[in-house]
């Protein structure tokens, strides 16, 4: 799929390096077709990491995708550059009477805080309603996810007793639901997070539907008003190496860390992590670009 995105992005570099078919400003231009509008909330700390990972999984379907990222205006994070967030990033301000394709909110590193006590809950509450009617169909993913769930539905999360962290078996339970189409019965998928959302909380719920659960870490997909709204509660966009780079850098601030789970070859962290989730998660992207956004949103916006 063409991505567009603005020519500079330091991200667009290392994609084209990896034979990823990124189209810039000025050749997107001369194409004669309405490409999809995708706006990406970034609520996380480091904003390039997460652009490069989400790009590499978005860029899976013959469609042309136009990039836009979003910050809060209400929190600016210490991690990215001031110069880098001004030059490639909008605010909720800039494009709140627009109308859009999809909408992608992140995670972000603020699970044990309650909602009201995140300095941006205010500006995310406001981009929440407005995705109601200015977005065919929004994806959350781990956070962001359970900040949905709980403004949309009224589902609390719980702070776990310890961690889930590593790489997890997941099963789909809803095979005919486009979401999870060309999934096989069972798949894997990272995670990284202190809190959990009630499965049989969103079982007993109306207006949702489990797509996939795992025995070991609960609820993974949800879907909501025919696909809408979708709830993911792991980090499918997450590389090889992402695992790796927050367990030694917590190991590095002499914090309590266990071991990611089924994630380094003999449980030995001096090995390359096996890449188990990569197919499911370009799987999951393109159909959600495909089934809920392409062939949901209208021509003219």
């Amino acid at each position: 799929m063409p991505i567009k995105v603005q020519s500079n992005l330091p991200a667009k570099k290392i994609l084209e390096e990896e034979n990823i078919f990124i189209m810039d400003e000025t050749r997107a231009l001369h194409q004669d077709i309405r490409p999809l509008k995708i706006v990406i909330l970034n609520l996380m700390p480091l904003k390039e990491e997460t652009e490069l990972q989400l790009l590499r999984s978005l860029s899976n379907t013959p469609l042309q995708v136009d990039i836009i990222f979003l910050t809060t205006a209400s929190y600016i994070g210490k991690n990215t550059a001031v110069s880098h967030l001004e030059q490639f990033y909008l605010t909720f301000e800039d494009i709140k009477e627009k109308k859009f394709d999809g909408l992608l909110i992140t995670g972000a590193p603020v699970e044990q805080m309650e909602f009201e006590e995140v300095s941006y809950w205010e500006e995310l509450k406001a981009i929440m309603e407005w995705s109601k009617t200015h977005i065919t169909s929004t994806l959350h993913v781990c956070w962001g996810a359970q900040a949905g769930l709980y403004y949309h539905y009224g589902i609390q999360k719980q702070i776990l007793e310890k961690k889930v962290f590593g790489v997890y078996e997941h099963r789909v339970l809803k095979r005919k639901e486009p979401f999870v189409r060309g999934f096989d019965d069972i798949f894997y998928a990272p995670h990284s997070r202190h809190t959990e959302v009630s499965t049989e909380e969103i079982r007993k719920h109306p207006k949702l539907t489990i797509l996939a659960e795992s025995e070991e870490v609960g609820v993974f997909i949800i879907l909501a008003e025919g696909g809408k709204q979708l709830f993911v509660m792991g980090h499918p966009e997450y590389d090889r190496m992402t695992l790796d780079k927050e367990y030694k850098r917590d190991l590095g601030k002499g914090l309590e860390i266990d071991l990611p789970k089924n994630y380094y070859p003999k449980d030995c962290p001096d090995l390359k992590p096996n890449l188990l989730w990569r197919a499911h998660a370009n799987t999951m992207y393109s159909n959600w670009l495909n089934y809920y956004v392409y062939q949901s949103t209208p021509y003219e916006l």
